[in-house]
């Protein structure tokens, strides 16, 4: 990881500790608690991690100075059991417990059990979590300390008649929201009284999910916002400062994929106030450590309303630390320690702009569906830009596995510059250097998100994506070029397993033809089929290459067919590129990015994966718990009825019906796991009378 000395800030030196960490547990996993290890390696502090049965071997596990073993992979067995953790820390002489994001990291009961056993809880007291924790009891302080909240019922009558007459007082649209929840869960936009039933039922059964508590409250739902958040530090001396704003606002399912640093367009006014505002709030509940005050910014209005406060280091935190020149991690141990910030509000600037990119394992063009499977190659990008900064966290590697238990997010892809329009030219360069095979990603989506007009121009609102699907979200035709450079990956992988083989490109043969040689590729998109035919020109190592879409052949010349370094000359256009070929696909990895070509096989036509509906064969899209059945046999059903809601990945995913129909049996019940491809459903179609 890069070292933090881009911002500005007069830093003094640290006062003596009142307690000693030497030794930290960190009570979590993936890419923040490498994060946090590489940190505490460069403080001389030792680490110590805890681990899944499936990541015994993963990137923490390996980095960190001792291990301990907690469970089997779903969380409720593994990263949520904090009577071992506690007992873990303990048997290692760990003096303190980093608890990271997500996981035990705003859970109070935690957080006083640790305090209980004489553990230092990096993070808050128990008493801020509780108070923020809770959605409608932390808007009461916030009020109380002059802090704007938006309009809505946070009452404690949660009965659905009285949410019901709450909702139709206040209009819509109305967000409901889980009282404990956080990270988009438990969350739903209702545009109508009619709907309101069905999306309170979803809210809840999210937050029995995630949080164990199905209260909700509801809010008025800004339909033109920006998610703005304000990072504040605070120690156990009553210091608290703010670190300045971070633009949140392009979200999917209420879930952040791009964070900025600074918020674009807000004035030093505004900036100033809204710091303040956030300090108040945390010295409100008498906060300590690294916080996150969020507020949603009414554009029209330009107001701003307290949401929430995440009591913990945010996934975001690193273009705080771009710009500031601070490395959180090392104040949140420090302050731990007792020691006093080193430095005050008037000593902070802002140097430049960062951005981060979460690449995620899934699919933005079937609705974000969630993926898991195996890394089988990973290039990180490089800086290549002077004077920038390319940043990677990540907790996978290539030929590691992205598990179904847990959130899908591979890394987050950090940069910095001089100015926000550098930035996104440093982004987008990186994102065409960062190339991952084995599961779908979101990379191509990221890089149409920062290249579109809008966010080019620091103007997007949370409605950012589902504004602009038709440039975001549609997947573009491989190229010609692209289709060649898959067929030569194909050929250069026969070629080194095979060296002996006859042909053109045989050992002794590659590139001395004695006859005409010509092979068809059959590619397979979005269900069409195309084909590339290369055909021998009796030149050597020179071929034609023809497809459906081309309106003239294409002049290939190979150069190399070298492992990693494969080289073409395409209608004299260079192509330096790698392939990483495997089962009926390929993929292609050049400086302008990935792209995946399916291939048809030559013993089944492909195109219907595993987990894929197909006619009246519901199947489950990938292995997940059935949280809700709405039908029952001998039901009548029609193409997009929904069925059943499956929770994956940390996600809730419909299942629709493909077919027109009798719902002949249903295979599945609420808490029944399921694997990826199983089949939930069977409709019979009226033709089947």
């Amino acid at each position: 990881m890069k070292s933090f000395t881009r911002g500005c800030v007069r830093q003094a030196r640290w006062a003596s500790t009142d307690v000693e960490i030497n030794k930290v547990l960190i009570a979590n996993r993936g890419e923040i608690a490498c994060r946090i290890i590489d940190t505490a390696r460069g403080m001389g502090v030792q680490t110590v991690a805890v681990h899944c049965d499936a990541e015994s071997e993963g990137k923490h596990v390996q980095m960190a100075d001792e291990a301990y073993r907690l469970g089997p992979p779903p969380a409720t067995s593994s990263y949520l059991q904090a009577d071992k953790i506690i007992e873990i820390a303990k048997r290692s002489g760990a003096q303190a417990i980093h608890p990271g994001y997500g996981f035990l990291s705003e859970n109070a009961t935690f957080a006083k059990a640790c305090e209980d056993n004489g553990i230092e809880f990096i993070g808050p007291p128990a008493s801020a979590i509780i108070s923020m924790g809770s959605k409608s009891e932390s808007k009461l302080i916030m009020e109380d300390a002059n802090v704007p909240c938006v309009p809505g019922y946070h009452g404690e009558d949660q009965t659905n008649d009285t949410l019901q007459a709450a909702a139709d007082k206040m209009g819509y649209p109305l967000l409901i929201k889980a009282v404990l929840g956080g990270g988009g869960k438990g969350m739903r936009v209702v545009r109508s009284s009619k709907e309101f039933i069905e999306e309170l039922e979803g809210a809840r059964r999210e937050a029995i999910a995630f949080f164990k508590d199905d209260r909700v409250l509801m809010e008025r739902f800004i339909e033109k916002s920006r998610h703005v958040e304000v990072q504040v530090f605070c120690d156990k001396h009553n210091n608290g400062v703010y670190l300045f704003e971070r633009d949140c606002s392009v979200q999917r399912r209420h879930q952040k994929v791009l964070e900025e640093a600074p918020a674009p367009g807000l004035s030093e006014e505004l900036r100033k106030e809204m710091g303040e505002t956030a300090v108040r709030a945390a010295k409100a509940v008498n906060y300590v450590g690294a916080g996150t005050v969020e507020f949603i910014f009414d554009v029209d209005r330009n107001e701003y309303y307290f949401m929430e406060m995440n009591t913990r280091l945010q996934v975001e935190h690193p273009v705080t630390e771009m710009i500031t020149g601070l490395d959180l991690v090392k104040l949140q141990v420090n302050v731990a320690r007792g020691q006093p910030l080193p430095f005050t509000q008037e000593d902070l600037t802002i140097n430049g702009c960062s951005i981060e990119a979460r690449v995620y394992a899934e699919d933005p063009y079937k609705n974000f569906l969630p993926g898991s499977g195996t890394l089988k190659h990973v290039t990180i990008p490089t800086q290549k830009i002077e004077g920038s900064i390319v940043r990677i966290d990540s907790g996978f590697r290539s030929g590691d596995e992205v598990l179904v238990h847990y959130d899908p997010m591979i890394a987050k892809l950090i940069v910095h510059a001089k100015d926000r329009a550098t930035a996104l030219d440093v982004m987008d360069d990186a994102l065409q250097q960062y190339h991952i095979v084995g599961i779908p990603t979101n990379i191509e989506f990221l890089r149409a998100s920062i290249n579109h007009r809008e966010f080019r121009e620091g103007c997007v609102t949370t409605n950012f994506i589902g504004d602009n699907e038709g440039d975001l979200l549609v997947r573009k035709p491989a190229s010609g070029e692209q289709l060649v450079m898959g067929a030569i990956g194909c050929i250069a992988e026969e070629f080194s397993t095979n060296a002996s083989s006859s042909g053109p490109f045989g050992e002794k043969s590659f590139f001395r033809l004695n006859g005409p040689w010509s092979r068809t590729f059959t590619f397979v998109e979005n269900e069409a089929e195309t084909d590339l035919t290369l055909t021998s020109t009796g030149v050597e190592g020179t071929f034609t290459a023809t497809t459906g879409s081309c309106e003239s052949p294409m002049t290939v010349r190979i150069v190399s067919l070298e492992k990693d370094n494969l080289v073409v000359v395409i209608d004299e256009s260079r192509k330096t590129f790698n392939a990483v070929p495997s089962g009926d696909q390929v993929s292609v990895l050049s400086s302008t990015g990935t792209v995946t070509l399916f291939r048809k096989s030559v013993d089944s036509s492909f195109g219907d994966v595993s987990g894929l509906s197909s006619g009246g064969r519901i199947t489950a899209p990938m292995p997940g718990k059935i949280t809700k059945v709405m039908v029952k046999t001998g039901d009548a059903v029609k193409v997009g009825d929904d069925l059943l809601v499956m929770e994956a990945m940390k996600m809730e995913q419909k299942i629709k019906s493909t077919a027109e129909g009798v719902v002949e049996s249903l295979t599945v019940k609420v808490d029944s796991m399921v694997n990826g491809g199983q089949v939930l459903v069977s409709i019979k179609s009226d033709d089947e009378e």
